[in-house]
């Protein structure tokens, strides 16, 4: 929303804005009037004003910049920006089960190493963006230059070796 959509909003709703539209329609009035009596060089001038208080009005009255085909209500999903406070964030991240780096312990954070110590380069960083960032296939192939195919492969084979390895932890105990 431009800065005049802003301003015209905040006179629209304030007390000031609701009593300029009978004004405005006034001045229409009378510059109608001086339009029909006017000489063909002032027509010129006055159009440009009758022109910029029907605008006006159209605006006050509609609540939205006339000539617009949307409203910001209608937009399509991408161009709506939706703002929201760090906070209100926090509801959507709390659903998931992610731990903190800070929450594991010592222990857990040395097998964890462990794990992706046995992993190559491209195996450790495709697992790692695709679990542990949420990245998508699409966009970590982006990042790293490679296909998608590509990274489904390395994240593939980065499971099929951290599996192996925790059924080997999990006989162990």
């Amino acid at each position: 929303m431009s800065m005049i959509e802003q301003e015209f909003r905040i006179l629209l709703n304030s007390d000031y804005g609701l009593g300029m539209l009978p004004e405005y329609q006034k001045s229409l009035k009378g510059v109608e009037q001086l339009y029909k009596g006017a000489d063909a060089d002032d027509k010129k001038v006055i159009a440009g004003m009758v022109s910029d208080c029907k605008y006006v009005i159209e605006w006050l009255s509609s609540g939205r910049r006339p000539g617009n085909k949307r409203g910001i209500e209608r937009r399509a999903g991408y161009e709506r920006e939706i703002l929201l406070e760090p906070i209100r964030m926090q509801n959507f991240t709390g659903r998931f089960k992610a731990v903190p780096s800070e929450g594991i312990s010592e222990d857990q954070r040395f097998q964890l190493e462990q794990v992706l110590g046995l992993l190559s380069r491209r195996e450790r960083e495709c697992y790692m963006l695709a679990n542990g960032e949420g990245f998508s296939h699409v966009a970590i192939a982006g990042m790293l230059m490679i296909s998608a195919g590509s990274v489904s492969e390395y994240i593939q084979r980065a499971q099929k070796k951290i599996s192996s390895v925790m059924e080997e932890y999990r006989s162990l105990i």
